[in-house]
């Protein structure tokens, strides 16, 4: 389930990765983070960005909880990445990833817009 996850964050315009904090990999978009996994634990686990709203109710998921450090920022964190389909996961991950790229600067998103229409 990992490697769908990285497939489909590595689609999305603009998005990096990297490890942080010795063993989490991250994914990032305008060098701010948007999913936090930590696939080297068993099981996966991972911490991502939501809306307010999507926050309360996936706190009320089985296996879902506030993110430690990160909750009052709307984080939740999963137990194990099979608690969603990759469907679920998909939109999860668009959604986060459209929460920190529409808080980026305007020259960022629009490097990063310029980058995506014009693949070398």
């Amino acid at each position: 389930m990992i490697e769908s996850i990285r497939k489909l964050c590595l689609a999305l315009p603009g998005t990096t990765e990297d490890v942080k904090w010795e063993d989490h990999l991250c994914f990032n978009v305008g060098e701010k983070m948007y999913l936090i996994t930590s696939p080297d634990q068993v099981p996966v686990s991972a911490s991502l960005k939501v809306t307010p709203d999507r926050f309360r109710s996936l706190c009320e998921h089985e296996g879902c909880s506030p993110a430690p450090y990160l909750a009052r920022y709307h984080w939740i964190h999963v137990d194990k990445l099979e608690r969603f389909t990759e469907n679920e996961w998909k939109e999860l991950l668009h959604e986060a990833y459209k929460l920190i790229f529409q808080k980026l600067p305007a020259r960022v998103r629009k490097q990063i817009s310029e980058q995506q229409a014009d693949p070398e």
